[in-house]
């Protein structure tokens, strides 16, 4: 029986291109939360939100680093939680001794809608703003809250 030994060449564009696909996978898998594709009209300028609901109300956590708080505007109207920010571009200098020669910080605007399953006391809403983190919390109306009931014994 004959063994046949085959010598593989190097190949440096194939290695290449094979690190490009995994790199493009690890960078997919790292900064795009695919979950939020599903919801209707997607705005890849949305801040990414964490929504928390405990017996007493929601707390909701939206990033936003670098915008300030009075470039956003948050509403509760019913049931919907509604994000809505503009982040304005600065007016360019006069001067005619500057010119531009790399332009690629991006002012955009963004509105974000999350449906709350039950209704809230919006009046009763607080909203903080600290190192870029939105948290908002909102208590559940009193009619939705559950109440315990004591049991008389006789």
């Amino acid at each position: 029986m004959a063994t046949y030994l085959t010598r593989r060449t190097w190949n440096p564009a194939g290695e290449m291109l094979a690190l490009s696909e995994v790199m493009d996978q690890l960078m997919r898998n790292a900064f795009v939360n695919t979950s939020r594709w599903l919801e209707d009209s997607f705005n890849f300028d949305a801040p990414a939100v964490d929504v928390v609901e405990t017996p007493e109300g929601f707390t909701v956590k939206a990033a936003l680093p670098g915008w300030k708080p009075e470039d956003v505007d948050v509403t509760v109207e019913n049931g919907m939680l509604t994000l809505k920010g503009e982040w304005k571009h600065e007016e360019e200098s006069k001067d005619d001794k500057s010119r531009w020669h790399r332009r690629e910080i991006r002012f955009s605007s963004f509105e974000r809608n999350i449906a709350l399953p039950t209704e809230v006391d919006a009046d009763k809403a607080k909203a903080e703003f600290e190192n870029g983190i939105l948290t908002l919390t909102i208590p559940k109306a009193e009619v939705v809250k559950p109440k315990q009931i004591k049991i008389a014994v006789k």
